[in-house]
């Protein structure tokens, strides 16, 4: 049984497009995972108090019928094949793919906590998600378009001119 997935991905360091439009090309070569919609590009503000460059993020949707410790195997995967360094909590990154919702799943163990547990608060993650979804609902939250209008967006800010390849 097919279920949405939710990938929010960032780049604050090198090429961030290009690193963004990498990241995505190997979400959508995964086995058993289809590409359904990738939203506009959005230049956002660190979080986290880290000095550091400001992101590109977008919020990518997907079909899949895998697990959802395959996808975030498959998550990590794409990170670390990117370089991608763990030195500071909420530090600057090369990539960061992270899995946001997988259908309905709620779960919470040492490995994974779905929906993602940070998701609802950030706008960095709703407003590229809502783009790309309109009708979204993050479970045990609500719909994406509500908990959107309950944050700040003012350091989120779409960036029109940068485009993904399709």
């Amino acid at each position: 049984m097919n279920r949405r997935v939710t990938y929010s991905l960032g780049s604050n360091l090198g090429d961030r497009l290009e690193y963004l439009q990498g990241a995505t090309g190997l979400l959508a070569a995964t086995p058993g995972v289809v590409l359904v919609g990738v939203s506009g590009v959005y230049e956002t503000d660190p979080v986290g108090g880290v000095q550091q460059p400001d992101y590109l993020n977008i919020v990518v949707l997907a079909e899949s019928d895998l697990p959802a410790m395959a996808l975030l195997a498959r998550a990590q995967a794409i990170e670390n094949g990117f370089g991608r360094v763990r030195a500071s909590r909420w530090g600057p990154r090369v990539i960061d793919v992270d899995l946001i919702a997988v259908g309905e799943e709620m779960r919470h163990d040492d490995v994974l906590t779905l929906p993602h547990p940070r998701a609802h608060e950030r706008a960095f993650v709703l407003l590229p998600w809502l783009d790309v979804d309109p009708g979204a609902f993050l479970v045990g939250h609500g719909r994406v378009a509500d908990l959107l209008a309950a944050v700040d967006t003012t350091g989120v800010r779409p960036r029109p001119d940068l485009v993904l390849g399709r």
